[in-house]
């Protein structure tokens, strides 16, 4: 049966030399910190963890904007919880076929997987048409069109990041994301989110000192 699918492969960098130096204990710790951070991101963002890919994921959705916000915000939270690692990630979106009722097959799948190999260490790459249906709290800047191995033409790519806090941050106090509060849902109560998804929640982050 053929779908349409947002993708995300994430991919935990210099996991290999962190488990040589720290020992394996160490790092099953980490990945177990990981998987359960991914978990937790994508259950509030509706998003499918496909499978686990060692130090890695594939992830999807119905929804692009979904994919893209949970990638942004667990590389986010990743950098402040492990400080030594990084995320990166590749993204797309199309038309691919449900093999067996759980897995998919086609280009986009492909794509996202390439992109990931290719991106550094905190570096979100996404094809065009992921950046078309970003949340507005998500900003996009272009990069070179990138030759991927065993994918026809140069893609146009475009790197995700946090908007810039502006003049007056708020913090979502769900996910952590501190954003411009123009950008945010306010709530009754004075607290602002990035998204319904956060402000639906009723999980809450300590609050920082």
């Amino acid at each position: 049966m053929r779908v349409d699918r947002a993708f995300a492969f994430v991919d935990l960098c210099g996991f290999t030399a962190f488990a040589e130096h720290n020992g394996d204990e160490r790092a099953v710790l980490v990945l177990a910190e990981l998987r359960s951070l991914l978990r937790e991101v994508a259950a509030r963002r509706g998003v499918r963890v496909v499978k686990w890919l060692g130090d890695g994921a594939m992830l999807s959705s119905t929804m692009p904007d979904a994919v893209a916000a949970m990638v942004v915000e667990a590389d986010e939270r990743l950098a402040q919880a492990l400080p030594s690692l990084a995320l990166r990630a590749g993204m797309d979106n199309g038309p691919v076929i449900m093999f067996e009722g759980d897995d998919y097959i086609g280009r986009p799948v492909n794509v996202a997987a390439r992109l990931c190999d290719a991106a550094r260490a905190h570096e979100v790459l996404a094809t065009e048409l992921v950046a078309t249906t970003l949340p507005s709290w998500i900003g996009c800047e272009e990069v070179p069109r990138l030759h991927v191995r065993g994918i026809e033409g140069p893609l146009a790519l475009g790197r995700l990041r946090v908007a810039d806090a502006g003049p007056e941050p708020r913090r979502d106090p769900v996910c952590g994301l501190t954003l411009p509060a123009e950008l945010m849902v306010a709530s009754d109560h004075g607290e602002h989110f990035c998204s319904v998804a956060c402000a639906t929640s009723t999980r809450r982050l300590p609050v920082p000192n």
